[in-house]
């Protein structure tokens, strides 16, 4: 099938390589414009700019798709659908009835929960136990369109925010190519979602990322899986925003302030939680320097039972 493709970040490179793959034709790939990055503020190029040039197809790059020479640059395509996967871009109205087929996005949770921009840190952050993909006929609203099809997958009690990601990139390129498959095959039906069940995935900020030590042990554990990797969670304590990794919760009750060291040594940092529970951290890291297992980090930086961090509440 001939597609226009629009993405960014590697969960919708992936979606691209699958495409190819599976054969389909790719006239044109759109992806948000090349912006400087990391300590040297170099020019870097999106997961999807880079997987399009590998494969040769042409990249456009414009800041919006409002414009009408943009939206004649895709009607020239000729293509029956556009595929929309973690974009960064609204399209509008014009853009959405501009194919046969419309425009069919990629979205990582089971519609209607969790619309919005952050649905795999919401997931893990509300204790969900099941998420997926959907693909879905996109409309005006915001993750309001039909579904085409979803796929779920369990959501483990170890489970990181990186790990999940990874896991629905290649479940939503598979499902996506299944989808088109279908498709090319004739009308595939579209269920409606039930918007009164519809939950919103909002952005992600700093304070999402801050450990509220009130919270039961288990809570503070889901922030600390769900920013690993990055950007990383974090306790400040001593005016350093120390970040905290991988942790599990202990059977050992307390009778002390939320925050306040238990003990500090070599199998971890035990914080006292809250509801009386506490949260063993085996890994952190201090500003500048690298994720090291408790006991080489406290050797660097020094911590005693009594000591206490920072008690924020969650807005």
């Amino acid at each position: 099938m001939r597609v226009v493709f629009a993405g960014t970040p590697r969960f919708a490179a992936a979606a691209l390589e699958a495409l190819v793959h599976a054969g389909h034709d790719i006239p044109l790939v759109l992806t948000q414009p090349d912006r400087p990055a990391g300590r040297g503020m170099k020019t870097v190029f999106s997961d999807v700019k880079q997987a399009a040039l590998g494969f040769g197809l042409e990249v456009f790059q414009p800041p919006s798709l409002k414009d009408d020479a943009v939206v004649a640059r895709l009607a020239q395509t000729g293509a029956r659908a556009m595929i929309v996967a973690a974009y960064g871009l609204l399209l509008p109205t014009r853009v959405l009835e501009l194919f046969p087929l419309g425009c069919l996005n990629i979205h990582a949770s089971l519609l209607p929960r969790w619309r919005g921009a952050a649905p795999i840190q919401r997931a893990l952050l509300a204790g969900d136990t099941e998420t997926g993909v959907c693909i879905m006929q996109m409309e005006a609203g915001l993750d309001t369109g039909p579904v085409l099809q979803h796929r779920a997958v369990p959501i483990g009690s170890d489970e990181t925010g990186a790990g999940l990601l990874e896991r629905l990139t290649l479940l939503g390129a598979r499902t996506l190519v299944d989808v088109l498959a279908k498709l090319e095959a004739g009308p595939l039906p579209a269920k409606p979602q039930d918007h009164d069940k519809a939950t919103y995935a909002a952005k992600i900020t700093r304070a999402d990322m801050a450990i509220d030590w009130t919270l039961p042990a288990m809570q503070a554990d889901r922030v600390i899986r769900t920013f690993d990797p990055v950007p990383g969670a974090f306790g400040s304590i001593r005016d350093v925003a120390v970040k905290l990794f991988r942790a599990n919760v202990r059977p050992e009750p307390h009778a002390v302030l939320p925050g306040t060291i238990l003990n500090a040594g070599r199998e971890g940092i035990d914080v006292a939680c809250g509801a009386g529970t506490v949260l063993r951290v085996t890994e952190a890291q201090r500003p500048g320097g690298r994720r090291l297992p408790a006991r080489e980090f406290l050797a660097g930086f020094p911590l005693q039972p009594g000591d206490r961090f920072d008690v924020v509440t969650a807005a």
